[in-house]
């Protein structure tokens, strides 16, 4: 389904829908995996000010919150894991960037790593992405994916 049709699909106005459509990044026309990703910094940054303690607390929630924001948003379309669906890619980059300095080079190389882990998803990644399905199934790929750059970012930086 191409993503131009999204926006005949997702009402942005429904407030669980714009949380999994990142906002409205995941809209974009192309690569709104990465747009989802790009409009995620922001909110990052402001994470970032948090203590590591809140931070987490604040992934978790979001984590949870996602199996039910993205599980709810795919069944409103009838689609699983549409592509504009991007609160996922939000929580993946927040994980990656747990405990990180906060630099331009650390959101960037945060930013490229995981979006390579998403997009290639290699195993464990793959597999979950293909046994899991429902928010949940959502969510996990994106987390898991996160994990593996968060462990890399914490090996360069």
């Amino acid at each position: 389904m191409k993503n131009s049709q999204s926006k005949v699909l997702f009402d942005i106005k429904q407030p669980v829908q714009f949380l999994a459509l990142g906002f409205g990044s995941g809209l974009a026309p192309k690569a709104p995996g990465t747009f989802g990703t790009l409009a995620a910094v922001p909110l990052f940054l402001l994470l970032a000010l948090l203590t590591p303690t809140y931070y987490l607390a604040a992934v978790i929630v979001m984590s949870v919150a996602g199996i039910y924001i993205c599980g709810k948003a795919a069944n409103d379309v009838g689609v699983h894991d549409h592509p504009a669906i991007v609160w996922d890619e939000f929580v993946g980059y927040f994980i990656t960037m747990f405990m990180v300095p906060v630099s331009w080079q650390t959101v960037l190389v945060g930013f490229l790593l995981f979006r390579v882990f998403d997009i290639l998803k290699p195993w464990p990644i793959s597999f979950i992405d293909k046994k899991m399905s429902g928010g949940a199934g959502i969510m996990f790929d994106d987390i898991l994916a996160g994990i593996f750059s968060l462990i890399i970012m914490h090996l360069i930086f």
